[in-house]
């Protein structure tokens, strides 16, 4: 029998069973992928961000309302921890401009290769394709060889959210814990638009220098134009207060208060058009003049409160599965710490809990930190 069995190979599983195991705990992982850490990798293609290196208030106050021990579990394994956690795995660190930190191959699978080695050497058994049903006389699962029921002293869920089911974040398991799980919602995603047909010429092109507003939050993140409406770690940042019924308002010029734009805007247009007039005037490059006309048109007398303050006309989320995380999933109030209530053997971690943080490194960390303060309060009950 193993003292820890760890369901889910992601970042918050590879960290409980990290720390269960230097702690001398016999360890499993069993993972429904025929490899660990799918979802990360991806994540890793737009350079892995770990963390956020911010002072930890500030830090903190992108996770919204979770709970006291979520909150705790993120204090204890915060923006610094995690850098000297990646760099005691060889990896070489760099902080950008924004705060955001990214290992300097800027992918994650140096990361994850020196990561599953460390857990080799302290002796976790991993096995992969390895399904989890449920309780059944154990930890039953559907595998190569069949059904398998393993029966370990202390279990560790880190099921993961319900987005990028390819990956393995399925949110099947909610299933399991009915009366325990707030319904899955996206998050971090991207948002419809019926474009004009003008608006064929910019898509797939960024737009910068713009401040998104919905709901009393500012995001200066870079957005794209896509097929499909808007994307991009800018829009990002405010989707959850847009999701949840806020406007959204784009400033076209942050940098220039209205009263400069009124100036600009008084000299004489002539003969030249509206897209040459900005151009010339406000400097405004392709994109954003494109965006004016999309959702400004017929334009207003008065122009400058429309570039501060630019109605976008949305469809809606993206697909649930299309989005990079997800809101809901296992409730605090189910949990004691990350204890399941009502079962003092069986913790959980992850992107399964419901917590929501947008992307900007707060992800992974938040991840990581849980998979640790689960791995830590089952190290705190004697094994039965």
């Amino acid at each position: 029998m193993t003292d820890a069995l760890v369901i889910g190979a992601g970042p918050a599983g590879l960290m409980a069973a990290e720390v269960l195991a230097k702690a001398g705990r016999q360890v499993t992982i069993a993972d429904a992928m025929p490899s660990v850490g799918r979802k990360f990798l991806m994540a890793g293609k737009s350079g892995l961000n770990l963390t956020k290196n911010e002072p930890v208030p500030a830090f903190l106050s992108a996770f919204g309302t979770t709970s006291p021990a979520f909150e705790a579990a993120l204090t204890a394994f915060g923006p610094q921890a995690v850098m000297r956690w990646a760099q005691e795995l060889g990896q070489p660190l760099f902080t950008g401009s924004t705060g955001r930190v990214f290992p300097k191959v800027m992918k994650a699978s140096p990361l994850l290769r020196a990561w599953i080695a460390r857990l080799t050497e302290m002796g976790v058994v991993l096995h992969t394709r390895h399904r989890w049903l449920g309780w059944d006389g154990g930890a039953a699962f559907a595998a190569p060889s069949g059904r398998v029921t393993m029966q370990p002293k202390q279990t560790i869920l880190a099921l993961g959210g319900a987005s990028w089911a390819r990956l393995g974040a399925t949110g099947e398991w909610a299933t399991l814990f009915a009366d325990e799980t707030a319904p899955f919602r996206p998050a971090n995603m991207g948002f419809g638009v019926d474009w004009s047909t003008h608006m064929a010429a910019h898509i797939g092109k960024p737009v910068k220098s713009v401040a998104l507003h919905a709901g009393g939050a500012v995001s200066r993140g870079e957005i794209v134009i896509s097929s499909y409406g808007i994307e991009g770690g800018g829009i990002y940042e405010v989707s959850r207060h847009i999701r949840d019924g806020a406007d959204l308002h784009i400033d076209l010029m942050p940098d220039w208060t209205h009263e400069k734009l009124v100036a600009a805007l008084s000299r004489p247009r002539g003969k030249a058009s509206m897209t040459t007039y900005l151009r010339k005037v406000l400097r405004l490059d392709p994109q954003r003049i494109a965006l004016l006309s999309e959702f400004g048109r017929p334009f207003p007398a008065d122009l400058a409160t429309l570039i501060k303050k630019l109605r976008v006309v949305h469809t809606g989320p993206r697909p649930m599965d299309q989005a990079i995380s997800t809101a809901g999933g296992l409730r605090f109030d189910a949990l004691d710490g990350f204890a399941l209530r009502g079962r003092d053997d069986v913790f959980c971690a992850g992107e399964m809990l419901d917590w929501e943080a947008p992307t900007g490194g707060y992800l992974i960390n938040g991840c990581l930190a849980s998979g640790r303060a689960a791995a830590l309060q089952a190290l705190s009950r004697a094994l039965p």
